[in-house]
């Protein structure tokens, strides 16, 4: 055994992965010091027989504190009102029909915030408890996931609160004086209007990619896509809105491989790329599609086909520092603004896909995205 445990755990037999030997199935003994989250066990008589490495590392108790001492001296938890917690739980004179304790945050000495599970294991039903196993985890892990939560929705409600002001200020401007502005200057409320509305619609469009990221729901539905045309529409589209078109090299290397991809995902990730170039880099913005390979089949028959598109600009690029936190959550590259979504959502769609994306220097010295597809009918076509 190692630093966690001075002995295997023994009640009733040690822990076991796999059929129980007694019963002739055979199994590998498991060292509770191998457990990721840390595992105490008391036994009838409420003394601790197992207090494995991980549960000295997680509540700084000494292994030499807790073996053979009675269980609330060896983990003397309170709940968030300062209540000691074996006192109040009762395991082993409680109701006989209880069989442990859910998880929840308790305090260790010193306000030391743990989540803490039970298992109360009896002979038989409603006889006397044998032992209490516990799992005892830290709060490392929910905390980042809090944090990254708060931060999401004070990303929103900042998002939010500026179109929202100046659409109910110009609704509520025309609502109040209508006679007395001019058509073009309604035009040109009623514009603003319009854009800010789109605005809102298109960060309520981001959060719901988040979530189906987040929780591994993102749909792709795979059609025919002519990635050289759909590139060609957004270089149209930047221009139409005031872009130089000399501002943009189009190089696309023929023939290009057949993609099925989701048309509608394609110009996400597009539309976020070279807005990303356009807003925050400078010089020529250059767009290039290829063929690429991705790698070998495993059965040696030759190698996986994809598209690969580059997007690369003239500006000051992306500092070494930063290129690994590119695509997580609310990065920003400079203070032009946006939400710090996009590429978090561009690379859960490439991923989605199955292919992959990467970062780094192009040329010119600005930022270099590069995303490659695998190509192919879907299986249920071929």
């Amino acid at each position: 055994m190692t630093a966690g445990t001075s002995r295997p755990v023994t009640v009733q037999g040690p822990v076991r992965c796999g059929p129980d030997p007694g019963a002739g199935g055979g199994g590998p003994s498991i060292d509770p010091d191998d457990l990721p989250d840390g595992l105490v066990v008391a036994d009838e008589h409420g003394r601790v027989t197992c207090f494995n490495a991980a549960a000295v590392r997680i509540t700084a108790v000494p292994l030499a504190d807790a073996l053979g001492q009675p269980l609330e001296r060896a983990l003397p938890l309170e709940d968030l009102e300062g209540r000691r917690w074996w006192t109040l739980t009762d395991p082993y004179g409680g109701l006989a029909t209880r069989v442990g304790q859910p998880e929840r945050n308790l305090l260790l000495p010193g306000g030391r915030e743990v989540l803490v599970s039970a298992r109360y294991v009896r002979a038989r039903p409603l006889g006397p408890v044998q032992r209490i196993v516990i799992c005892v985890r830290g709060t490392e892990a929910r905390r980042r996931t809090e944090r990254s939560h708060a931060e999401l929705i004070a990303t929103v409600a900042h998002e939010l609160r500026s179109p929202l002001t100046s659409v109910k200020g110009f609704t509520a401007t025309l609502l109040a004086k209508w006679e007395r502005f001019t058509d073009d200057q309604k035009r040109l409320m009623l514009e603003t209007v319009d854009a800010d509305a789109n605005r809102v619609t298109r960060l309520i469009a981001e959060l719901l990619d988040i979530s189906r990221i987040d929780s591994g729901r993102l749909e792709v539905r795979r059609q025919p896509v002519d990635i050289g045309a759909a590139v060609g529409r957004h270089v149209q589209s930047h221009t139409a809105a005031g872009q130089s078109p000399d501002r943009f090299l189009v190089r696309i290397q023929r023939p290009l491989p057949d993609l099925w991809a989701d048309p509608d995902k394609i110009d996400q990730i597009l539309g976020n790329l070279l807005e990303n170039a356009v807003r925050h880099g400078e010089g020529t913005v250059t767009i290039e599609v290829a063929a690429a390979e991705i790698g070998h089949i495993e059965d040696g028959r030759g190698t996986v086909k994809g598209t690969a598109v580059t997007v690369c600009d003239e500006g000051p690029g992306i500092p070494e520092e930063s290129m690994g936190r590119v695509f997580t959550r609310f990065w920003r590259g400079s203070k032009r603004g946006g939400t710090g979504l996009g590429l978090y959502i561009v690379k859960g769609i490439v991923e989605a896909h199955g292919g992959t994306i990467t970062v780094g220097r192009g040329p010119g010295g600005g930022a270099q995205f590069r995303f490659i597809l695998p190509v192919g009918a879907p299986s249920y076509l071929t």
